[in-house]
This record gives C-alpha cells, structure tokens and sequence, in this order.
C-alpha cells in the first residue's frame, strides 16, 4: 500500500493541493472512496476534520450512514461533523431534481463550515473512474474542449486529492487495512446515466481494453494543456470583437468580428446561454439572415442580435412606469434622467431648438397633464416634417434602434394621448412652432452625468 500513498501525495504535490501545516475537511458518506480517502490523508499526515452530510432520503440506510461515520472518526480520533438535510422539501421549492438539490445544500455547508472552523478546504473522493465517467456523460451531452479534461483537481475550495487513483486500488487499499465501509443502495440501481455508464458500458470496454479508463485519463490530461492554448486564443479573439460597454449592458460584441463559434460559447456560456442557443446565434450571423432583434434567453439575461452587434443585459431590471406631468417644472425620473419643461415667449430669433434632446413645442397646443411613458405596440405619431402618420415601431426600425433601445425609449404625449415627442428622438409635426405661434414650451431630456 505504500505504492498508492505515494501516488496519492506526488498528485497533492504535483498540483498543490494541500499542506501539512493547514486544516482540512474530508466530505465523508460512508461510502468505500470516501472512507479510503479519510484513511490515506489521516496516514499521510494531513490535519483533517470530517463532514457528513445526511440528506434524509433513505430512511434507516441514511441513519446506519451516519452512525457508520461517527463510529469510525470515534475510533480514528477524527474531529467529526454532520447536518440533516430536508432535501425533498428543498428540491420542491426550488424546483430542484433531488440529485441537484442534494448538491447545492452539500456545498453550501461546506463553504459555511470551512468558514466556521477555518479550514482551508474540503476534500472529496472523486477518482480516475469518476473523471472517466465524466467525460463519457459530457461527451453523451454534446461538449467543448472543456467537457473533455474530466474532474478539476481544485475547484474553489473543493479540493480531489484521489484522481490519479482507480476504483480497484481503494478497494484493494481498504481490505488490505481490513476497513469495511457501507454501500448505497442506489449506486446499484441502472436508474441514471452514470450508473448506467458504471454497471453496463464500461465493463464491455473493460472487456475491450482492461486499460481504457488509465488512457482516456491520460487524453484528458493532455488536453487540459490544449485547453490552456485554446483558452488564451479565444480569449485573445473576444478582446478583439468586443467594443466598449455602458452602464446598461453588460457586453457587446461585433458580429463581423466573430470568426468561430467557440468564441461565442466562451463569450456567452458565463450569462446562461446554452451550446444549442450559442449554435443558433452563430448559424444567423454566419448566414446574414435578416436578425435584426431576434432575441435569446437564459435565466437572468437576454441576448439581443442587431445589425453590428451581439448584445446582452440583465432580464431583471425595472420596467418604467408612466409618469403624469401636471404642470411645467423639472421632473426627476428613477433612473437618474430628468425632463424639464418651461414655457416661454416666442421670438423671432428662435423657431425651436435643434438638439434631440432640447426641443421646443406650441405650448398653446398642450392639454395637461401630460405623460411620460414608454412605447406601447401599435403608437402612431406625425414626425416632424412629414404630414401623414407612422407606426412608431417604424420610425424607430428606420432610426436603426438597437431591441435593447426600442424596449426603453420613452414618449411623451398630451392629456388625450396623443404623443407630442417621441423622447430625445423627434417631436410630433402637429405640434412644431409655426409661425402663428405666441406662446413656446421648452422640452429639455436631462442626461446623467
């Protein structure tokens, strides 16, 4: 066994793990790797606590569970922790597979019990043949180059001292120590993928290739340095497509300027959009097809496709409410803007302001109060210089408004509806300053500095 505490601590020393001088926590099931994991940490050295985690999901299997690991840390002199867990009610509330509410919970003690006992991380037992599986679950999803390199060594606090070890060597370990262990009933059950993977596939590839898990791992191995080469290239690729962001969305990327897919997966993946939105997204702007406000989108974002650029932007912003305009003054409005209004008389010196956002109207034609609101579909105004109507929708499409623009622009209209300005854009024709004009309104949208 000396062999296996070797490999164990040249891979903690190979990716600097852990050290002898720091606190660690050892996620402990009950379970053959996890208690092998205990065991080989506890010989080598380490300064361990463990962390048991009772998801009360088998009912008397997960008390023999917990009383399993407490007798033993007694008998190994091991600090020993553990909580129970409602994990049904969890997953029901937050409309969580139990699999995924059992995580969740999981970590979130482990990272309030690092805190508490200040240890430096928490060690869990995933082996060569999880990392394996894995992959093979990745590769069944559809993946990247990432999906492909298996388990991380590190993640977080999350710390794998076991890759580098195969299923068979912990069995061999823990019989050689005479150490038994409990089985979870449910690992044994062809119900899901990975045990489906575990019981089924790989003993026919094991039949194949008795090697086969020790060399896919060492192709997963290789191409983490892959990854590292591909990482900085499109790395490198998105700086090159992305363009100066404002306070609104959160980025913003040329299409022109995107020559791979992969770099729109890397790009977007953070903000929730998934492989088969990512392909979609790059089949339009690789065709040209006419996609101008097509929108995408993930559980706190949107991504707006428009004619130069990709944008996105948080999904749960504010919608602005209409605001009543009773009389002339300056209004504060809850993003910052402000709308001043003051009326005056004409001059010939000045028929109406040229700026967009500092126009001048026929205040006589006013009906207050007015209201400040935001488009709504099927608006229709009389642009300034054109006679007829137009759907505003049009206006704004001819004004080459981004989706994100139009969904915020705001109108101002008079007491019956009608809208006098469409803001900081152009006001209504009906409304200008003609030359039987006595009495002027001055319009001014104040932008945050």
């Amino acid at each position: 066994m000396v062999k296996l505490l070797d490999k164990v601590a040249s891979y903690i020393n190979l990716h600097r793990l852990m050290q002898v001088d720091k606190l660690y926590l050892v996620a402990l099931s009950g379970g053959r790797d996890s208690v092998a994991l205990l065991l080989i940490l506890r010989e080598l050295g380490y300064h361990i606590e463990a962390v048991h985690c009772n998801f009360m999901l088998r009912g008397e299997e997960s008390m023999r569970d917990e009383r399993f690991c407490r007798d033993l840390c007694k008998r190994l002199d091991i600090p020993f922790h553990t909580i129970h867990f409602d994990t049904r009610s969890y997953a029901s509330l937050h409309k969580l597979s139990i699999e995924m509410a059992a995580r969740d919970l999981r970590y979130a003690h482990f990272d309030s019990l690092c805190r508490d006992i200040h240890a430096d991380g928490v060690c869990v037992a995933h082996h060569m043949d999880d990392s394996v599986e894995t992959i093979f679950l990745n590769l069944l999803r559809g993946t990247g180059i990432h999906g492909l390199t298996g388990i991380s060594p590190r993640r977080d606090n999350i710390i794998r001292p076991l890759l580098d070890v195969r299923r068979n060597e912990l069995e061999a370990y823990l019989a050689f120590h005479n150490q038994d262990y409990v089985d979870d009933s449910t690992n044994f059950v062809p119900d899901v993928n990975r045990n489906r993977l575990r019981l089924s596939v790989f003993p026919l590839l094991q039949e194949i290739n008795p090697a086969f898990v020790e060399n896919i791992s060492r192709c997963a191995n290789y191409l983490h340095e892959v990854e590292d080469i591909y990482n900085r290239a499109v790395d490198h690729d998105i700086a090159e497509a992305m363009v100066k962001i404002d306070d609104d969305a959160e980025l913003r990327i040329i299409k022109q300027r995107v020559h791979h897919e992969s770099v729109l997966f890397k790009a977007f993946s953070p903000y929730g959009f998934n492989p088969q939105q990512v392909n979609e997204i790059y089949r339009i702007i690789v065709n040209d097809s006419f996609s101008s406000g097509r929108r995408f989108l993930s559980p706190l974002y949107e991504l707006s496709i428009e004619r130069e650029t990709l944008e996105v932007f948080r999904r749960d912003r504010e919608a602005f409410e209409p605001l009543k305009i009773p009389e002339q003054g300056t209004y504060i409005i809850s993003n910052g803007h402000r709308l001043r209004l003051a009326s005056r008389i004409e001059s010939t010196e000045s028929r109406w302001k040229k700026m967009p956002t500092s126009v001048s109207v026929d205040a006589e034609k006013l009906s207050f109060p007015l209201t400040l609101r935001p488009v709504v579909q099927g608006d229709r105004f009389h642009p300034l210089g054109m006679k007829g109507s137009k759907l505003l929708s049009d206006f704004m499409t001819d004004q080459k408004m981004s989706y994100r623009e139009k969904s915020k622009q705001l109108v101002l209209t008079n007491a019956d509806g009608t809208i006098i300005w469409v803001v900081g854009r152009r006001i209504d024709h009906r409304f200008r300053i003609t030359p039987s004009t006595t009495q002027v309104m001055d319009l001014e949208w104040l932008i945050p500095e």
